[in-house]
Order: structure tokens, then sequence, then C-alpha cells
């Protein structure tokens, strides 16, 4: 070949070949796909409360909440490495903070109840930082322990909790619980007074979903920010390895009482989104169950990973609401009370099931993040 032929062809192939710096055009073509399914699922996200019934969408208000307390404790656990077993304490703490605060004073099964009365939606965001402030208040204990002592030190939140809702009657209304107040924003109450939407009556259940549905993507956005950040990076060197992350000048102590106010503070969200659909609060729910729940979510979504913990709430929160609405036609599994294995029971059963199969068969758990420097 002639040296002006070889030239020639050099130049058509870096005519051809894309600039340095400029994106690749089969990863664009990868992630243009990716995003017509986000925005395809966020479409049908905002128009299932004009299809489904109130059963299933109080099983996808149940899901939403239970995600984001999920994405809370992956911030904790997941990115962190700091075992958690009190979870559920500071749902009660937004829950049952947003009723006192919100509720009025009366008297309600036999007990004289209290209540301050305030704006809902400044409840609402009073009961987030009340669950903030009583992680504060653990913090420092967070911030030294590690492993399974700093698991057995949140343990004893759950007992204290209990015992407080329990026995502080006047707050929380005893063992019967106390009424939740509607949600009330801009003029708009989130009730069951009906709103004619499209030919399309909507309640509670279809007002508070779009309540959810915003809390979720504004803490699933959140909590990815931060996951992406510098403080991010910090959590995950303290996670993989506590001596080199203090070394390179990370405040390892620091840094574990932060993410432990901020875990807190979106179980305190979830919690308050519970009682608004619940419309109830009931001391028994928040036991040492829901706390082994969430941590069940996280392993088998994908530790460390957002839509791990979304995928994780939604499995284990929406099985047993599938198993009592299918209790008829499925084998084995009977209405409560009727002889056989409770729906209940029989989703700790599957859920159990399912943590084994994560950790022996996807140890990451089913969403689970690439990591830097993995192939994909």
């Amino acid at each position: 070949m002639s040296e002006a032929t070889s030239t020639t062809v050099r130049d058509a192939d870096a005519s051809t070949a894309p600039a340095a710096g400029s994106p690749k055009p089969l990863a664009a073509g990868l992630r243009r796909p990716r995003t017509y399914l986000w925005l395809a699922g966020s479409v049908l996200l905002l128009l299932l409360p004009f299809y489904l019934d109130r059963f299933w969408l109080q099983a996808g208000l149940f899901a939403m909440a239970a995600a984001i307390g999920a994405i809370g404790l992956n911030l904790l656990t997941g990115s962190t490495g700091q075992l958690s077993m009190g979870h559920a304490f500071f749902l009660a703490v937004g829950a049952y903070g947003y009723s006192v605060l919100a509720g009025e004073s009366n008297s309600e099964n036999g007990h004289e109840i209290s209540g301050l009365g305030l704006p809902t939606w400044l409840a609402a965001i009073l009961a987030v930082l009340l669950a903030g402030a009583a992680g504060g208040l653990f913090s420092p204990i967070a911030g030294r322990l590690r492993g399974a002592y700093l698991g057995i030190a949140t343990l004893a939140l759950i007992f204290i909790g209990q015992h407080v809702l329990f026995n502080a009657g006047s707050l929380t209304g005893g063992f019967n619980g106390r009424s939740v107040p509607p949600l009330s924003l801009f003029g708009f109450t989130f009730d069951d007074t009906e709103v004619v939407v499209a030919a399309v009556p909507f309640q509670s259940s279809e007002k508070l979903w779009y309540v959810a549905l915003l809390a979720l993507a504004a803490g699933g956005l959140f909590a990815r920010g931060v996951l992406r950040s510098r403080p991010g990076r910090a959590l995950n060197a303290i996670r993989d390895h506590r001596i080199a992350a203090g070394v390179m000048g990370v405040p390892v102590a620091r840094y574990r009482a932060a993410v432990f106010v901020l875990s807190s503070m979106y179980a305190g969200l979830a919690g308050v989104l519970l009682a608004l659909v619940f419309q109830r609060t009931v001391p028994e729910y928040f036991g040492m169950v829901l706390s082994l729940e969430y941590l069940a979510m996280i392993v088998i979504g994908g530790l460390g990973s957002v839509a791990g913990a979304v995928v994780g709430a939604a499995f284990v929160s929406l099985l047993p609401q599938v198993l009592t609405h299918y209790s008829d036609s499925l084998p084995l599994v009977s209405a409560p009370g009727t002889g056989g294995i409770a729906p209940g029971e029989a989703s700790r059963y599957l859920y159990g099931a399912a943590v084994v199969a994560v950790v022996l068969f996807l140890p990451g758990g089913i969403a689970r993040p690439k990591k830097s420097g993995e192939k994909k």
C-alpha cells in the first residue's frame, strides 16, 4: 500500500472515531432504554390510584412506607456496616410523635389522651425531627460501638419503647393505641371524604398514595446523592476498613453518629406514613418482629443499594398482603383463625427462605450495586 493511501485510511478512521471525552454511543444507547423504563414506571405509579381498589392501594402504601424505612436502615447497616436491631423504635417515635403533636386532648378507650393540636403538616415535620433527636441521643453510643455490640445496644431500645408505649397511657393510649388525625395540607385533607377526579372517587388511600410516592422519591434521591458523594465514600470506607478510614482522616465516630441520626429520621418518616395509613397507632406493631423484617428487607434487596432497599421492602411488606388476599386458593394457607398456616406466619417462612436463598446464591442481594472496577 502506498504512503498516500495509508494516510487517507488513517484520516478516515480518525474522522469516524468518537472524540476524546465524548460519551460512547453504545453507553448512550444502553442508558436510553433505562430512562424510558423509569419514565414508564413513574407514569404507571401515578395512574395506579385510578385503577386499583382500596386493598391494593393500602398494600402499596405499606410497601412505600416500608421502603422509606428500609432506605434509612440500608444507609446505616448496608453502607456503614452498623448493625441495628432497634429500627422499629424510631418508627414508633415518628408514628406516636405525629399522633401526639397533631392530636387533640380527649378521652379514648378509658384513657385521657393528651395532644398538642398542632397543624398536621407541622406535626409531621416535627415528628421526623423528633425521631432524629431520639437517634441523636443514642448516637454517642452508635459512634463507639460496632457489630454485635451495637446490635444488642439497639435491641434494648425495643424493650424500652414497648414498656413506654404500653404504660404511658396519656400519650399512647395504652394497649389499644390512639387514633391518628388525618393529614391536612393547604386546606386539603387526606381523609375518606370523597373527591371525584376523572370520574374516580378519591378517598384517603388514593390521596395518600401521592404523598407517599413523593416522600419515597425524595428520600430515595437524597440517599442516592449521599451514597454517590464524598460522605458516601467515607461511609463505605468505614464499613470496609474502619482503621484505614481513620488513618486517611475520616472522623469515624462522627460519621457513624451522623448516619445513625439520618437513619432514625428515615424511620420517623416511615412511621408517620404508617400512622396515616393505619389511622391508628398500636404498640404491639412496633416490636422486635418489625425490626427483623427490616433487616430481611435490606438483605433480600441488597446491602448498600437504594434500589435494593425498595425491592426488599416491596417483597417483605407485600407478601403477607398477597397471601391474605389469596388465602382461599392457596394450599396450606388459610384465613386467620380458621386452622392451618395463617398468612402472616406463611409469609415469614417464605421470606426467611428468601433470605437463606439470597445469602447462598445472590450474596449481594437482588439489586446488588455495581462496585467500582467490576465488569458490567
